[in-house]
């Protein structure tokens, strides 16, 4: 079989990758080295989990002149050399770890950048000097506005997953940073699909590239090794599914999708309860926390994660045996990059789909377009034997392996307070009569008991004491508390 050394590749790179466990090329990195080598312009499309990220970052990490080259003081000095940009955080992380696993020996700085997080980490990396940026484009875009991040003498510019990148709406900012590089680059456009819009794009950007197609174009879009599993569903007998599937003979590390954010944090902290070391990962997360949750999901300290489609890309973890899609996907390409994320790099993977019954014509749609033998889902419940048999699920299996936590009865203590704040607030009118208070009245001054005992007018001055033309001021009465007011004459 054909070796990286074989292809072209610079020893300090193939044994960067032998020390990570990566020896042979897959189909798409041993039909793009040769090409992207050279500086070519290429379009590459290979379905999701096939080695694309190597295969532009092989030729980035070659062609990029590393501070022990001889020609290493001809270039800018800290400026960039190379940029990828990625449509998902994620996916931008997953890219910088491989760029960092092949250029471990060659000395290049990598720096990943993305929103949701702090400008000043990012900021401190850019002027201490890189040589290459991956990053979202958003937060890429920002950088240079700031003139922090300076990308025109960058020779080589990768889009990865571009399709990704039209469906978020990021063609107009993908346009803005390739105007801001130099017309010379190299530029490499990765793609699992290509709608029509990329391909205008590549018509405009680039410079007569190669087409490169990992597979024949009659091939499904999904990875054969991945076996597919369709059921309708009850949404209230979810959970107790997935709870089973967690202690299949083959579960390991498990991936459930659903359609929103609600449900992911619904869904988690159902299979907490259940006993399952779980987490979500969504939009209204933390960056941190969802970095955590990945990195422990990636170490195999969690065993589950619940996430929305803000993962369906950029998820590149070994060892997920399941995904479950809790919810149909919303059309085919969502499936198809939903699953994707088991039974890459070669590895066998299992994808349940739940489909409910609103939305069995959504899912007729998706198997006419992707030509699978599952028009008809098949109804299901946890107790049902063909669950058990497709899955590989011991019998006997409960969907939980700790015991539910009883709610807390309400203590003779929080009774008791309860009891005193009603108590206290019956007794506050008659506490607010008997406050002692003092007051000033004729120079001296009276407590509250006083000043009810005193008497009800006050003495007015004699005639020769007022003013000339001044009347008699009128007498006034007071009332005791909770007396009447007087009626009107």
């Amino acid at each position: 079989m054909t070796t990286f050394r074989e292809l072209g590749v610079l020893p300090e790179i193939c044994d960067a990758l032998e020390r990570g466990g990566i020896t042979t090329p897959f189909p798409i990195q041993e039909m793009t080295l040769s090409v992207a080598l050279m500086g070519t312009d290429l379009i590459g499309q290979a379905r999701t989990g096939t080695g694309k990220t190597l295969a532009f970052g092989i030729p980035i990490l070659q062609r990029s002149v590393a501070p022990g080259d001889p020609d290493y003081a001809e270039v800018p000095q800290g400026k960039p050399q190379a940029l990828v940009v990625a449509p998902t955080r994620e996916l931008a992380l997953q890219v910088s770890g491989d760029l960092a696993l092949a250029g471990a020996d060659r000395g290049l700085r990598v720096l990943t950048v993305y929103g949701g997080v702090g400008y000043e980490p990012q900021l401190d990396a850019l002027s201490a000097g890189v040589d290459v940026v991956v990053g979202t484009p958003g937060r890429l875009i920002d950088l240079c506005n700031r003139r922090s991040l300076d990308i025109s003498h960058v020779h080589a510019l990768v889009l990865d997953e571009a399709d990704e990148m039209l469906d978020l709406g990021f063609l107009p900012d993908v346009e803005k940073l390739l105007s801001m590089t130099p017309e010379t680059r190299q530029t490499m456009l990765f793609s699992a699909t290509m709608p029509g819009a990329i391909v205008a794009l590549a018509r405009t950007h680039m410079r007569h590239p190669m087409n490169i197609r990992a597979e024949h174009s009659t091939d499904s879009a999904i990875v054969p090794a991945t076996a597919q599993f369709i059921y309708q569903a009850h949404d209230l007998d979810k959970p107790e599914i997935i709870g089973r599937i967690l202690q299949a003979d083959d579960a390991d590390k498990i991936l459930v999708f659903t359609r929103t954010k609600r449900q992911a944090q619904r869904v988690a902290d159902d299979l907490s309860e259940r006993g399952f070391s779980s987490s979500p990962l969504h939009g209204d997360m933390a960056q941190i926390a969802r970095e955590r949750a990945l990195t422990k999901f990636r170490d195999g300290k969690l065993r589950v994660l619940v996430a929305t489609d803000v993962a369906a890309r950029g998820i590149d973890v070994q060892g997920i045996s399941h995904v479950i899609n809790h919810t149909c996907p919303e059309d085919d390409k969502v499936y198809v990059h939903r699953i994707g994320r088991t039974g890459r790099a070669g590895a066998t993977g299992t994808a349940v789909t739940f489909v409910d019954w609103a939305d069995l014509h959504r899912w007729k749609m998706i198997n006419k377009t992707l030509d699978l033998p599952f028009d008809e889902p098949q109804e299901t419940y946890s107790t049902s034997e063909h669950l058990l048999h497709d899955l590989g699920i011991p019998t006997g299996v409960k969907g939980r392996i700790a015991e539910p936590q009883p709610e807390r009865p309400a203590g003779p203590a929080r009774s008791g307070d309860g009891e005193r704040r009603e108590r206290s607030r019956r007794d506050e009118p008659a506490r607010a009569r008997n406050r002692q208070r003092t007051r000033t009245r004729g120079g001296k001054q009276m407590s509250a008991d006083a000043e009810q005992n005193a008497p009800t007018t006050e003495s007015a001055p004699a005639a020769s004491e007022r003013p000339a033309g001044q009347s008699r001021p009128r007498r006034r009465r007071r009332r005791s508390p909770g007396s009447s007011p007087a009626p009107q004459a």
